[in-house]
């Protein structure tokens, strides 16, 4: 059987927009297997799709169960979540600590689960009896009701950073800096255009502070922007230029009248 990442088990979930919201927390991280156990409005509702707000895929491939039993019979490892304390002898983790864990056991073939209670009275003891783990978010006791979909996000999360090793993937690839000739190019440049246009060593000070502008390892510029900057300095000067020919025109056109 070819591993997948953790499919999310939803027991005795009461309402479609809550079910839409987990399947929207499920594709931000890349999680696409969900089962509902005896969703209390019956499926499919037309709401979890509204909610969703795109992410559709969990929601059209979800498969509905009649226990908790049945929807976790092909998985090899199970952690419950809950954020009240049980009286079991079942290991009590942190999400990052389980995530850790789960990324180590698909890494092996195997499959995984997540499960999640309903919103109104969570998981029951003897469902969580049937997990190998159990997960309990830190939250305050002052107030331990957590939104399901909430709930899900936090777990999707913390199993991204541990597939990623905690980096998380880059967007784009950035081009390479600059070199330190170039950055230092452009500050002479853009110092030279300064001065021209008569910037004071006071007003420089207070925009460089008190060290002079040759710092290049500090700014991140790419030859395209180093390029593109240079292009910015020199438009405005050209433009200084031209503002100061009309000037003198109207001056010279001034005194002949």
């Amino acid at each position: 059987m070819t591993s997948q990442p953790p499919s999310i088990i939803l027991d005795k979930p009461q309402m479609g927009e809550n079910i839409g919201a987990v399947a929207r927390a499920m594709a931000n991280f890349g999680l696409s297997d969900l089962r509902l156990v005896n969703p209390r409005d019956g499926w499919p509702q037309e709401r979890a799709w509204v909610t969703a707000s795109g992410a559709e895929w969990p929601l059209n491939a979800a498969r509905v169960f009649e226990s908790v039993e049945a929807a976790i019979s092909d998985l090899h490892l199970v952690y419950a979540t809950t954020a009240r304390p049980r009286e079991l002898q079942t290991p009590i983790l942190t999400p990052r600590q389980a995530c850790a864990e789960l990324v180590r056991e698909v890494a092996a073939g195997r499959q995984v689960g997540l499960l999640f209670g309903g919103e109104r009275a969570g998981l029951e003891t003897a469902d969580i009896a049937l997990c190998q783990s159990v997960m309990t978010l830190p939250i305050d006791p002052k107030f331990r009701s957590l939104n399901l979909a909430q709930a899900v996000i936090i777990l999707a999360y913390e199993w991204r950073m541990s597939l990623t090793a905690g980096v998380p993937p880059a967007f784009r690839d950035a081009p390479p800096p600059a070199e330190t000739a170039a950055m230092l190019g452009l500050y002479e440049h853009f110092e030279t255009e300064l001065d021209a246009a008569g910037f004071s060593t006071r007003r420089k000070k207070a925009l460089y502070g008190a060290e002079p502008p040759r710092r290049p390892g500090q700014a991140r510029f790419s030859d395209q922007e180093v390029r593109t900057f240079r292009g910015v300095v020199t438009a405005l000067s050209k433009g200084r230029g031209r503002m100061l020919e009309k000037l003198v025109k109207k001056t010279v056109q001034g005194s002949h009248k």
